[in-house]
């Protein structure tokens, strides 16, 4: 918070009145939100992904051992169990992680892992950092979106290159800022990975949000005015550990819904658009320089 900045306020609902449709009392909060308290950025922390790791592999007996050097997060879960029920991805034994499974797909010269079900800022941050800590040198995030800018009728995939900050956890790897910020040298790399492919995909800004039940009408009206393009639950936090941390993070939003505002919503094509997603992954996945077959225990063709 800036020294010219006014104090945050605070919602006060007097005796009885919450929840009864009457208007509350606002009270000014003379101090900074607690969000913007003691971040100092370039301070290590005491909490390493490391530590947690060592300490889930001596409670679980596992072994240690890397992840494949190309990662994915699949905060739905469907293109994971695709390739699951498809026999083309297999549970990797040594992954140590309390929260999630992590599965390792081979295709070919095609290689990659893949973890479901980390679902907004802080889960996806929390794999990703143990991700990095274990190998990982590249992460590549394909999740759900809601519409903002009506461009052509769902499903269709974002490219996004920059993600307005209005979550919690890029505050915590960033200095307060509008937008975290893409590299656009893996951005430039992707278009032209994706260039060939029959489905659209698009490149601008998303949303990112910990509410989406509190989307309201009011708050869509100026994501609108301000040209972003889709609401989603990740990438600002992703791109903020990205550029504090140096590693290659890449978003890509599957617009699959218009927040349920019409009949017939969140319809994602063929497979729940995993085969779509499949073919994203393995065109940007094609690109990247990988040093050799991973050496992650259960990593077996």
């Amino acid at each position: 918070m800036a020294a010219n900045d006014p104090p945050a306020s605070a919602t006060v609902a007097g005796p009885g009145q919450l929840g009864k449709g009457e208007p509350a009392s606002i009270a000014p909060l003379q101090m900074p939100a607690p969000i913007l308290e003691d971040k100092h950025h370039a301070e290590p922390s005491a909490f390493m992904p490391e530590n947690l790791l060592r300490e889930a592999r001596r409670q679980k007996g596992l072994p240690v051992a890397t992840v494949p050097v190309v990662c994915v997060l699949d905060p739905d879960g469907d293109i994971m169990r695709e390739l699951v029920q498809a026999g083309r991805a297999r549970r990797d034994p040594s992954w140590a992680c309390y929260h999630t499974d992590l599965h390792f797909v081979r295709d070919g010269d095609i290689e990659f892992g893949i973890i479901g079900g980390a679902v907004g800022a802080s889960f996806a941050l929390l794999v990703a950092e143990e991700l990095f800590a274990s190998g990982c040198r590249y992460l590549l995030s394909i999740t759900s979106a809601g519409q903002i800018a009506p461009l052509r009728p769902p499903p269709y995939f974002i490219l996004i290159d920059r993600a307005l900050r209005d979550e919690g956890t890029s505050y915590h790897y960033l200095a307060p800022a509008r937008y975290s910020e893409a590299d656009p040298t893996l951005i430039d790399a992707a278009r032209r990975a994706l260039g060939d492919l029959d489905f659209a995909v698009v490149r601008g800004s998303t949303w990112t949000t910990d509410a989406p039940f509190r989307e309201t009408a009011t708050a869509i009206a100026a994501r609108q005015a301000e040209g972003v393009l889709a609401v989603e639950m990740e990438a600002a936090a992703l791109y903020a550990f990205a550029s504090a941390r140096c590693r290659s993070v890449l978003c890509v939003a599957h617009v699959t819904n218009q927040m349920g505002r019409t009949d017939g919503d969140f319809e994602k094509g063929e497979a729940n658009g995993a085969r779509d997603a499949l073919r994203l992954i393995e065109a940007i996945v094609a690109l990247v320089d990988l040093p050799g077959p991973s050496d992650a225990v259960g990593a077996q063709p």
